[in-house]
Parts: structure tokens; sequence; C-alpha cells
């Protein structure tokens, strides 16, 4: 399994989960489009696309910053043109830049609303439209051409609706994009799945939404989410999509059952995800 000399297109990648996918391709030699939209460093989210790229190219990859917020086609439009023009195509697409606010129906502002659904639901399909003439050249080419939503699976279950509808709205709409666009481009070879964590995962948004210290050691590092997400990419394309993954049930199956090293604090209780049951 490589993924030497394949182009991924990550959005979100200035950090977090985005950013360890990037690293764990640039492993390989991979090319790296750093699609995200800070570009000056903030003391509450640390990294930039500039300073992510940089970490790409010394594990061993090609960096490609590219500041672009992806609520506006025309940005999503030049950071795709030159992803093409510095790196010949795009063979993997990973639409992983989110937006999060865990209120209820009264308490959420319609600014609030407008940006999950914004960046979450219609930038996941902007993306994935642009990308699709590329990733169908890949396929075309004998290539494994994949896109990666990050985002649950479909439970249509009162309980992950009822305390934040509007969040679990725009991310259920990066899922239905994975249901809708797994058929439509099945027959090219252009695999849609989402893959979606088990517990928590040490990420900014834990330390400055969802529990800030305690919340991060009970969680796994983004490495977890990065190993599952390599191993989807190395499936076939042509056979492997319209699914729904887990990041251990992914591990599971390549063989890798003690997930011990990716725990923040070692033998720490796991917080589990939203809109997946804890593993007994």
């Amino acid at each position: 399994m490589s993924l030497r000399g394949k182009t991924l297109f990550i959005t979100g990648a200035s950090r977090g989960i985005g950013l360890a996918i990037g690293l764990r391709a640039a492993r390989d030699g991979a090319n790296v489009a750093v699609v995200a939209k800070t570009a000056e460093p903030n003391p509450k989210l640390p990294g930039t696309v500039f300073s992510a790229a940089k970490e790409i190219d010394e594990a061993g990859g090609k960096g490609l910053p590219l500041v672009c917020d992806i609520r506006f086609e025309d940005q999503v439009a030049a950071a795709v043109a030159k992803t093409v023009e510095t790196f010949g195509g795009i063979d993997i697409v990973v639409n992983n830049a989110s937006a999060i606010s865990l209120t209820t129906t009264e308490a959420t502002q319609m600014k609030r609303y407008d940006l999950m659904h914004g960046i979450n639901t219609r930038g996941t399909f902007v993306v994935s439209q642009l990308c699709v003439p590329h990733l169908r050249k890949a396929a075309q080419a004998g290539g494994n051409a994949h896109v990666l939503n990050l985002s649950p699976p479909l439970n249509m279950e009162t309980k992950w609706f009822a305390p934040h509808v509007a969040y679990t709205m725009a991310k259920f709409g990066m899922s239905m994009c994975v249901l809708g666009m797994a058929g439509e481009f099945k027959r090219e070879g252009i695999a849609f799945n989402g893959l979606w964590p088990r517990t928590t995962i040490a990420t900014a948004a834990i330390q400055n939404l969802l529990g800030g210290d305690q919340a991060m050691k009970g969680s796994r590092s983004p490495a977890i989410m990065a190993d599952a997400a390599y191993a989807i990419f190395n499936k076939n394309s042509r056979e492997v999509t319209g699914n729904f993954f887990i990041d251990d049930e992914v591990l599971a199956a390549e063989g890798k059952t003690d997930l011990s090293e990716y725990s923040m604090t070692p033998g720490a209780q796991l917080l589990p995800d939203f809109f997946v049951e804890p593993k007994r």
C-alpha cells in the first residue's frame, strides 16, 4: 500500500484531523493541497495553511498551502485549479472542514445555522462537484479515485437530533453526499465514503468548545482517523464505496485491535462521540 505520487485535496487541513491525514499521506511521498481559511496564526487555533504545508514537506510529501473559504465557489474553483496546475491532477478528496454549534433550536442564531450548512453541507457539495472532473480522469487512467467525507452514519434516531437539530442536519448533509454521490459515480470508479470516530478526537473543537482539558484527556489522537483514512484510500475505489466507516472498525479489519497508542491519556476512560454507540 502506498500513496506515493498521489495528490490529495484536503479541506480544513491546517490542523487536527485534516492535517493528520495529510501527514500520513506525506510519509508515502504524496502531494497534499492544504485547503483552509487560516492564513495568520491564532492563539486559540494552532496552525495555518503555511505551517501545515511545511510539516507535510518535512514528513516527506509536497505541501501546497491554499487559503480558501469553501463557502465561496470561486475560491474553491481557484484552489482546485491551482492544485491541478501544481501537481497535474487530483486523486483523493477529503471533505474535513466543518463548523459546529451544539445549540438547541431556540438558541441557534441563524448566522450560526448558515455557517454550519454553508461549510458542512454546501461546502462538501461544491468541493466534491468541482473535483469530480479530475477524479474522473484519475479513474479513467486506472487510478484509485476516492472522496472521503468526515461525517457520521445516517442514524435517523431522535436522540441524535433533539439536542442540536441544526448541527445534526448540517453533518448529515455531508453524509447524504456520500450516499447519493456513491451511487451517482459508482460506474465511473469514483468512491465516496464516510469516516467517523468512535470516540472524541483531540482537536481544537474539543479543547475550545466541547469540554476543554478534561475532554481532551478522554479523547484519542487524530492519528487514529489518519490511519483509518489511509487504509480506505488504499482500497479499490471501484469496489469500496457508499460506506459509513467507523475508525476502530476500519483498523480492526486491517488486523489492528490494540488502539492504546492513540489514547491521549493512557488508561483514561474514552468519551464516545456523537452519532455512534460506544463499543461494548
